[in-house]
């Protein structure tokens, strides 16, 4: 929340660079902090990285897993989008600065925030499944709204951060249930399978960035950030759908 907001105070003050130099500072003391004072809590099990491996096509060949994994990667992909092209968007469409644009971004995080905690109050009540449903939901309105308003000409600074204010929220509830539903389809291998969907995750939010930043050429406006931030949601909208239709087949 905080960060975005510290790197645009930076870059306007020394530049680009100071971003990373103090990365560099805060790496070192995590770094010597881990090394002094974390110990390890899991028990040890004698497992390679070739017996980790072999697992694999257990879970590839699980569809429930696919779903919980597609749905997190599509679900977290649009924020990922917004990442890398929402700095352009401040920049150059809306002349903003820097650190604005950083203050701006921390609205998105508080909405992350308001739903993790919205998950941790309800997702028990109401099932991991149907959270997800509707985490993916809140997000595909918020950025449909986004779409439609700026179509309708009522594009701003404003209206574009304002508004993934719900992204962050609806990925707040999704993504803690979709990854829970990943590590339960088999619990014996929950361990590989957040390695392994982390990857898929974070692989698929890194090229849907990649793209964003392919598609916000010069003179770009804000839209084709919005319609792939929304495609991208739309389709964890149908993984989701997927894995419910999925757990009624098997009764589970």
């Amino acid at each position: 929340m905080i960060g975005p907001v510290i790197g645009g105070v930076l870059d306007d003050l020394y530049g680009w660079q100071a971003n990373f130099a103090l990365l560099l500072g805060l790496g070192i003391a995590v770094l010597a902090l881990v090394w002094a004072d974390l110990g390890e809590t899991a028990t040890l099990r004698n497992v390679s990285l070739r017996d980790q491996i072999r697992t694999y096509p257990t879970l590839f060949a699980s569809r429930r897993f696919w779903g919980y994994t597609l749905s997190a990667a599509f679900a977290s992909g649009c924020f990922f989008a917004y990442l890398g092209g929402a700095p352009y968007v401040g920049d150059k469409v809306f002349g903003l600065s820097s650190t604005h644009v950083g203050v701006l971004f921390a609205l998105t995080a508080i909405g992350y925030a308001a739903g993790n905690f919205f998950a941790g109050r309800f997702s028990v009540r109401i099932g991991m499944n149907r959270m997800i449903l509707i985490g993916c939901i809140v997000t595909s309105v918020g950025l449909a709204a986004l779409a439609l308003l700026t179509l309708a000409g009522l594009s701003g600074p404003t209206m574009f951060f304002g508004l993934t204010v719900f992204m962050g929220l609806g990925n707040g509830i999704c993504l803690p249930n979709a990854n829970a539903g990943m590590l339960s389809v088999r619990p014996d291998l929950a361990g590989t399978a957040s390695g392994l969907g982390g990857a898929i995750l974070i692989g698929g939010g890194a090229a849907l960035a990649a793209f964003a930043g392919v598609l916000l050429g010069p003179g770009a406006t804000e839209m084709p950030l919005i319609l792939l931030m929304l495609a991208s949601s739309l389709a964890s909208v149908v993984a989701i759908l997927f894995v419910i239709r999925r757990a009624r087949q098997i009764g589970a």
